[in-house]
């Protein structure tokens, strides 16, 4: 049996929307957190499928290449190796359930504002403040439109997103004692003096 051409992406969709929506939950659900890492790991992959369906491949690539090749995994490979007890780390999950239930509730109001709100308007698509050239590929044009329209703002995110390193890596950052690092300027700075010391060592006896 043939299905038409328009309900295939349709089933598609469906099949990318379920699994990720599903693997979503269960990176919430799961106990073991190297589970939960898998189960995110699925969540993107079946959501660059979606963003394969819209056209945009390059996002999709990015979130393959970038989300599941590197983020995802290097967390996992974290959570084997610190061997985290997460059976202590919930203990106090009971004293803070009221203010996330709390915050859920909110959440969960906002959304069903927005979604109450929602309109869907037919000149949406013929709306597009850059649409794609029908000459050049999606990737370029990403790129064209990032590098010059949207290039400050590029620069800007690239830079907040320094300085959030740093400050992680200042905040974790822990020297420990009695431990000898290499000081480069006082190395540099010694004389022969210090570095050099002569001893007389008589016949028949050692240092």
């Amino acid at each position: 049996m043939i299905l038409p051409a328009d309900i295939l992406p349709a089933l598609f969709f469906y099949l990318f929307a379920g699994i990720c929506v599903a693997s979503a939950f269960m990176v919430i659900a799961a106990r073991n957190p190297v589970h939960s890492v898998l189960y995110l790991i699925l969540a993107f992959v079946n959501a660059a499928g979606l963003f394969v369906l819209l056209g945009a491949e390059f996002l999709a690539m990015i979130l393959i290449v970038v989300y599941v090749g590197a983020v995802a995994v290097l967390f996992l490979f974290v959570v084997m190796m610190l061997d985290v007890d997460f059976a202590e780390l919930r203990q106090g999950f009971l004293n803070y359930l009221p203010f996330g239930t709390l915050i859920g509730l909110v959440f969960l109001v906002e959304l069903i504002l927005v979604l109450g709100a929602w309109a869907i308007g037919p000149g949406v698509s013929t709306a597009i403040a850059s649409p794609t050239p029908a000459t050049m590929t999606n990737t370029a044009a990403l790129g064209a439109i990032l590098y010059t329209r949207y290039i400050y703002f590029f620069q800007a995110a690239g830079l907040v997103l320094l300085v959030a390193m740093i400050g992680a890596i200042v905040l974790t950052l822990r020297h420990k004692p009695n431990i000898r690092r290499q000081n480069v300027a006082a190395q540099n700075a010694r004389t022969r003096a210090q570095a050099v010391e002569l001893r007389r060592v008589r016949p028949g006896q050692g240092i």
